[in-house]
């Protein structure tokens, strides 16, 4: 055979050319794969499940396509962001937490879909049931709104609302304290506290401005607050007037140490006291350490599931688990797992998770393990072919992880294990003689046995049905909104495809023309209040008729309220609001059945009691409103 000789010089120049050509091809892919930071949509979570709960992430499909193909089952502990909705079935219930500080209560038989989720912007829409919204803060500028299919309401201050629909087709703006602004077709006004709108047509042209019933929203505040504080809450707010006179009592941020370590727009924030304890570590600072077990890892109580856009998404079975694992990192300090939080005014950004994947074993098994403080993270989401598009340009294959060398620090699986919750017989230690050899990546989706079990796979999450009609009802109700509408590069079309419309200026700028009830409500109430007193005094005495009296009066009251209220309240028996009241499932946006076997006895009784500040937590916690926005003080 010929030998073809090649100058040496033609060689170098060949080399250039490919060098060049690798650097241009470099350059393209990291060009098209960075994308901004603000396409990424924050997260939300759930923080409690009682009962059915359904979710999607899945944007409704047309008319052809089945609209109950896309629900899964709701857990505790799960992201949820734009895009996704939430719907609760007969008997059911969901507590959902917009940031460490503004939560929601959904009543059973209720639609929520996540419209926009941003730092000063969060657009919900709501097309069935009801719902009660607490606002503990709002920052400067910032939009808080709910769409109906008859118009928008705005929460203009911090305070509780309580939204939903009558028996009759229309919608109910309750406002138990701050201010609300409610914008339709028609026009727009505002409802103060201790108000009541009601929305009636498509156009919302019928409206009626009444006074709440004292006793209906004591009833209200109370069932709201058994429910969000049910091992805290000592009944304070069945009165309406002394929720008035002190609404702040059971702010987390005043009562929790949790918000002078880390930054208070971290949902799950105020779990943390409950289960674990702050302390001083040398050379990271306050760090919290849950009260767990001797050789527990972080990262393992849970299971993974496929959230699109994140991709791979932790969910932790342990009350506590979101804050930790979607925000911070972890530290090993004397054999001991500490989370660091990022700066208390500081806006952390939400992760699926944060940790480092491994892939050991030729592909049959499946590792990750926590980030460490300056261990570097790259946020990215995935499109519609789970292709990634990083927000930074950092290096997804570390030169080293802090936690790598830390024995137990890696969980390893078998991959068919993936998506189910880890069962502690599977996992494997990593042998220290492999930990040269393997290359932790922050995108889990460059390992291919993981990326085929994403694409391929369910990832064991149990499809769930509505009831007939419900899921259809849900996909084609418009509702309207007051504010701009935002696409989110995730959720391209969305406003078409989830059916939210804006309303026009003209309307925005015009004034409601509304039937004013509030003096004749307020006077009926008030004379119905005197009346209760006056049998009241006598029934005490031993008149039997005015015993007699009261009891009717007060089935009177009942049948009023489930005749106002929201439909899906009609009609229930007394255990099943007895029910309601009591909390079932997991209690994951609630304090710890029981105190900590560390804590003493006096601290306990300080708990349990609400006996105001959490022990030692700081005095300035009492005080502190973050930045100039609107907060409880």
């Amino acid at each position: 055979m010929n030998k073809i000789k090649v100058w040496p010089h033609i060689t170098i120049v060949a080399g250039i050319v490919a060098l060049i050509a690798a650097v241009g091809v470099g350059f393209w892919m990291a060009h098209e794969q960075t994308a901004s930071a603000e396409e990424l949509p924050s997260a939300a979570r759930i923080q409690r499940v009682d009962g059915d709960v359904a979710f999607s992430d899945s944007l409704p499909k047309s008319d052809a396509a089945d609209p109950n193909a896309e629900w899964v089952t709701a857990t505790p502990n799960q992201p949820f962001s734009v895009g996704d909705r939430i719907y609760t079935r007969d008997n059911s219930h969901a507590s959902l937490a917009f940031s460490g500080r503004n939560f929601a209560r959904l009543d059973p038989n209720t639609s929520l879909d996540v419209v926009s989720l941003e730092d000063r912007r969060t657009q919900l829409a709501l097309r069935d049931g009801s719902a009660m919204f607490e606002v503990g803060y709002l920052a400067p500028n910032e939009l808080f709104e709910v769409a109906t299919p008859y118009g928008a309401v705005n929460f203009d201050r911090p305070g509780l609302y309580n939204l939903g629909f009558d028996n009759n087709g229309g919608v109910l703006v309750s406002v138990l304290s701050g201010l609300a602004r409610v914008v339709g077709q028609s026009g727009s006004g505002e409802i103060s506290k201790g108000e009541m709108l009601t929305l009636v047509g498509q156009a919302a042209a019928e409206l009626a401005l009444s006074r709440l019933n004292g006793q209906d929203a004591g009833n209200q505040v109370d069932d709201y607050y058994r429910y969000q504080y049910p091992n805290s809450y000592d009944g304070r707010y069945n009165n309406y007037d002394a929720y008035l006179s002190d609404p702040y009592y059971y702010d987390p941020y005043r009562r929790n140490a949790s918000y002078q370590h880390a930054s208070s727009t971290i949902p799950g924030i105020n779990d943390l006291d409950y289960y674990g304890d702050w302390q001083n570590v040398a050379g990271y600072g306050n760090a919290w350490r849950p009260r767990v077990d001797s050789g527990w890892v972080p990262y393992q109580q849970g299971q993974w599931t496929n959230d699109y856009p994140y991709g791979p998404t932790w969910v932790s079975s342990e009350p506590w688990g979101y804050a930790p694992y979607h925000y911070g990192r972890w530290a090993n300090v004397n054999n001991q797992w500490y989370w660091i939080p990022d700066g208390v005014n500081t806006t952390p950004t939400y992760a699926p998770a944060l940790v480092g994947f491994v892939n050991p074993n030729d592909g049959n098994q499946i590792g990750w393990l926590p980030l460490g403080p300056r261990d570097i993270y790259a946020p990215r989401y995935y499109d519609a072919n789970w292709q990634p598009r990083y927000l930074t340009r950092a290096n997804i294959v570390p030169e080293q992880l802090i936690n790598f060398g830390i024995p137990g620090a890696v969980t390893v699986v078998p991959v068919d294990a993936w998506g189910r919750p880890i069962n502690p017989r599977s996992i494997t230690s990593l042998d220290s003689r492999n930990w040269t050899s393997l290359r932790p990546t922050l995108d889990p989706l460059t390992l291919t046995p993981l990326r085929n079990a994403v694409i391929h796979s369910a990832w064991g999450r149990g499809k769930i049905d509505l009831p007939p009609g419900i899921a259809k009802k849900l996909r084609d109700t418009p509702v309207f909104f007051s504010g701009d509408i935002r696409e989110s590069p995730s959720r391209k079309d969305l406003a078409r495809s989830m059916r939210v419309e804006r309303i026009s200026d003209t309307a925005r700028n015009q004034k409601f023309k509304i039937k004013d009830e509030r003096q004749e409500s307020q006077q009926v109430d008030h004379t119905r209040k005197q009346e209760m007193e006056r049998l009241n005094v006598e029934a005490k005495r031993g008149d039997k008729k005015a015993q007699q009296q009261v009891r009717q009066l007060e089935q009177q009251q009942k049948k009023e309220t489930r005749a106002q209220g929201p439909k899906q309240k009609a009609g229930q028996t007394k255990a099943e609001r007895k029910a309601q009241q009591k909390p079932q499932g997991e209690q994951v946006g609630s304090p710890a059945k029981q105190q900590s076997k560390g804590a003493s006895k006096q601290e306990r009784k300080q708990t349990s009691s609400g006996g105001g500040q959490v022990p030692n937590a700081p005095e300035k916690a009492k005080a502190k409103v973050k930045g100039n926005g609107k907060g409880k003080p």
